[in-house]
């Protein structure tokens, strides 16, 4: 691989800077396949860029070389993970860097699928193309989390969040809102980026959200709805209920309740049946796996207290937003309090946290 002698230049630090950033902006859009972003550069000036397609194809490299209206003979190649070497539904990108006539190809990390990992070095450098790995390795590896989780642990990458009130309150009769409106949209941004959202059927029954992203023109970008309802107690009046399409709702359940099983496949609702734990819970983990074998590899829970307790508890969110109103709920015969802030501190390391002026909330964001 690349040796001690293979020193970057600032000029190749940006450039990779670049490309990372590119890889951020598509992250949790290219499906089952990873965020790549490639820049092209000859003679100090960037040629053309790419970033893998919505839904994971074509990839970065392919559309970075399409875009480029230029000779490539002789220009660098900047990629934030090594570049595919197999036949898949798509040719290698190798075979295509190759072709190109690109001279030297520079990426951080190499891809942790067992059927790439490390085999393009050698492809490349049998071609006269020379390659130097290692480039911002750190911030490849944060960059790619989710990636590494998917492929390692056949697990979708989790993120969870929860709002919570300036007396630790998470649910008040009455209460539609606790955290303002410019930090919600930090939620639509993280339904944006995931592929689905689950919820209880209790936190269905009472809040009756709509589960979708409202940014303005990613509308369709809405994650699917997954619901935990072990009884198949959901609502036929609900948001969730009313707007059902072709696969855009699951439900695992344990009931033997056939009549509503019949409505609820009616209306084109994909239902798991599932075997309870202790304590008559789901086994998340087994969720998970379900969640992954059907294709989701980032999954945004936004659960209430016991959801949230079983994640922190059992350490299954592998990322976890605390939404901090500074305000106060009203203390009342129901009311639900968030009872696992020990478990995050003890399991989980702050990361970041941010304070909004304009918002008048807190945000506080953990990692595994």
């Amino acid at each position: 691989m690349s040796t001690k002698k293979d020193k970057f230049s600032l000029k190749d630090k940006n450039y990779m800077k670049l490309a990372i950033n590119l890889a951020r902006s598509r992250r949790g859009l290219t499906g089952e396949n990873p965020s790549v972003g490639c820049l092209i550069v000859r003679d100090d000036k960037i040629i053309s860029i790419g970033q893998t397609g919505f839904n994971g194809r074509p990839h970065a490299e392919t559309n970075a070389i399409n875009n480029s209206f230029q000779n490539l003979t002789g220009a660098k190649m900047y990629i934030t993970l090594e570049p595919c070497n197999h036949y898949g539904k798509t040719p290698p990108c190798t075979k295509s860097i190759i072709k190109s006539g690109i001279n030297e190809v520079i990426y951080p990390i190499n891809d942790i699928d067992n059927k790439v990992k490390g085999k393009s070095f050698k492809i490349l450098r049998k071609k006269k193309i020379k390659v130097r790995t290692g480039l911002l390795k750190d911030e490849a590896k944060s960059l790619y989390d989710s990636y590494i989780i998917n492929r390692k642990h056949k697990l979708p990458f989790v993120t969870a969040k929860i709002a919570i009130s300036k007396n630790k309150i998470i649910y008040s009769k009455g209460t539609k809102r606790i955290t303002n409106m410019l930090t919600d949209k930090l939620t639509h941004y993280l339904r944006f980026k995931n592929d689905a959202i689950m919820i209880s059927s209790k936190t269905l029954n009472i809040d009756n959200p709509k589960l979708d992203c409202r940014l303005k023109g990613y509308e369709n970008f809405s994650p699917k709805r997954v619901i935990l309802d072990r009884n198949l107690e959901i609502d036929m009046k609900s948001n969730i209920f009313k707007s059902v399409k072709k696969d855009n709702t699951i439900i695992f359940h344990n009931s033997i309740d056939n009549d509503k099983i019949k409505i609820l496949k009616q209306k084109g609702i994909y239902l798991v049946k599932l075997v309870l734990k202790n304590k008559k819970q789901f086994n998340l983990k087994i969720v998970f796996k379900k969640l992954f074998s059907m294709g989701i590899r980032n999954l945004l829970v936004e659960g209430g207290n016991k959801i949230t307790k079983n994640l922190l508890q059992n350490k299954l969110a592998n990322k976890f937003y605390l939404f901090e109103s500074l305000k106060k709920l009203p203390i009342d015969k129901e009311i639900i309090y968030f009872t696992s802030n020990n478990l995050l501190n003890r399991n989980y390391r702050l990361i970041s946290k941010i304070s909004s002026k304009l918002a008048k909330d807190n945000i506080t964001i953990y990692k595994r």
